[in-house]
């Protein structure tokens, strides 16, 4: 009888762990990016303007102008395989999800895009259609703000209202200054600076920004991308304090952003003489649009413009191997007791069945 079936059970409960990425376009098309950009840009987390006002000029100019132009950045970083984020998120899911099992079979992984394909809402499906009765929500942002952590909250919820059997769910708190993510953080920085073979003069860390007015209105997103770069200097070696900069990236729209701002500085610098600096986006789990193009190209073209000669971009985390065990070990502290709760249910025998499933068991064998 298939679990679920008439209120029984006939399997042990599993703990399942949902993976929340930002998302990506399907393709480096304006198609696609159009579509991706509507639901990106809808989101009234990422967009908090007037909807009416906001809805003419989204629909009426920006869907009708960005989306080549989007298309154009996405093709320079995509790979014959596809897009990088969903290449890195797919290896990382299943990475963690081979660890976490020789801690406890019954724990299944999955991940979800908050925009773009697969979707979180289809993930939480493959979860609970595998018999998952327990969910760990991981946002992969460290730092909590509205526009990501809490858009990955409005697409969850919502779905699992929907069902009849709702599973228990646990949110991953934000990590960003978690000893496991800034130690494999300092540990990526440090490795790239290893194989430099001239040491840069400045080190960027730099943040997607937000716009002030979020931050003014209570986001907690500002002071914890400064905690994170805090935690950061005390872990990296060999760094002189004025070494290491902190700067925001990625701002939209003619509204102030959290400065400084990435490009801005980056300008700067040229125009002081530095010749080699290195950036590190540590807000940034996986290398993007916005790492690998963003910093990777227009960041480069811009520092070589005003008398600079490279620009360093250190990876994101990704798959790497001490980030791989170090956020299962995150992981296995968030699901807390429901370990013991499984390595209990899986010593016990006893499968339930319950008076109707009984009845109909009885009822289709006369």
């Amino acid at each position: 009888m298939k679990q679920g079936t008439f209120g029984c059970r006939d399997s042990h409960d599993r703990i399942g762990i949902l993976i929340a990425q930002l998302g990506t376009p399907e393709e480096p098309t304006g198609p696609a990016l159009r579509s991706y950009l509507k639901e990106f840009l809808w989101d009234p987390r990422v967009i908090e303007v007037n909807r009416v006002l906001w809805w003419f000029l989204l629909n009426g100019v920006i869907l009708n102008t960005r989306p080549k132009k989007s298309a154009a950045l996405y093709r320079r970083i995509w790979t014959d395989e596809g897009s990088p984020l969903l290449l890195i998120t797919k290896e990382l899911t299943s990475l963690v999800e081979g660890k976490l099992k020789q801690i406890e079979p019954s724990v299944e992984v999955a991940f979800g895009m908050r925009y773009g394909s697969p979707s979180l809402e289809a993930a939480i499906d493959q979860l609970c259609d595998s018999g998952c009765t327990k969910i760990l929500l991981v946002p992969m942002y460290p730092q909590y703000s509205g526009p990501t952590t809490a858009s990955v909250y409005d697409a969850v919820f919502p779905h699992l209202r929907k069902r009849r059997s709702v599973p228990t769910l646990r949110v991953v708190e934000p990590y960003y200054a978690h000893p496991g993510y800034i130690e494999a953080q300092a540990s990526v920085i440090q490795k790239a600076y290893e194989g430099f073979e001239q040491r840069p003069e400045k080190l960027l860390l730099s943040y997607h920004g937000v716009p002030e007015a979020y931050v003014e209105k209570g986001d907690p997103y500002c002071c914890q991308c400064a905690e994170t770069t805090l935690a950061l200097k005390s872990q990296l070696k060999g760094f002189k304090e004025d070494e290491i900069l902190h700067t925001f990236q990625s701002r939209f729209g003619r509204d102030p952003w959290l400065t400084p701002y990435t490009d801005e500085t980056v300008k700067e610098l040229a125009e002081q003489g530095k010749k080699h600096i290195a950036i590190a986006c540590p807000g940034f789990l996986a290398d993007c649009l916005e790492t690998i193009d963003e910093i990777g190209y227009e960041a480069q073209v811009e520092f070589e413009a005003h008398g600079g000669e490279k620009i360093h971009l250190i990876p994101c985390l990704n798959t790497d191997a001490l980030w791989v065990e170090n956020l299962t070990h995150i992981l296995v502290e968030e699901l807390g007791s429901w370990l013991e709760t499984a390595k209990r249910s899986q010593q016990g025998s006893c499968l339930v069945r319950c008076p109707v499933a009984q009845a109909k068991t009885k009822l289709a064998s006369s």
